[in-house]
């Protein structure tokens, strides 16, 4: 399975996700998750704030990184349960991962849409 993601910059650069393993030393970027204690985060049992975080405002090499920690099974798994995604970042995941909507618990979960206090 290839997965492919098109990167628009100067050279119109693709970039396969498929191979991932080739780019060992892609590191995340610690500004994803400025809120959080990087030293003391626990990996596995943040997993899907980070892969939703990478997913929303990843670069190629957040990917990368994201595929060499969890594998493409656990970032396929995770993204099923991430309980929100907007509609763009959900049709993203499903074109790249080739997964359907119906997997995902972000399509049956909705955000609340803002509502004034009612006094």
């Amino acid at each position: 399975m290839i997965i492919r993601y098109i990167c628009k910059n100067e050279e119109q650069q693709i970039m396969y996700f498929s191979d991932y393993h080739l780019h060992k030393d892609a590191r995340l970027r610690m500004s994803l998750l400025w809120e959080y204690d990087i030293e003391n985060i626990d990996w596995l049992r943040m997993r899907n704030i980070i892969v939703q975080r990478v997913i929303e405002r990843g670069r190629p090499d957040d990917f990368y990184a994201i595929l060499n920690k969890y594998s493409l099974d656990g970032v396929k798994q995770t993204i099923r349960q991430i309980p929100y995604l907007n509609k763009k970042d959900m049709s993203f995941v499903c074109t790249i991962f080739e997964m359907k909507k119906n997997e995902l618990k972000c399509s049956t979960t909705e955000r609340l849409k803002n509502q004034h206090w009612k006094s």
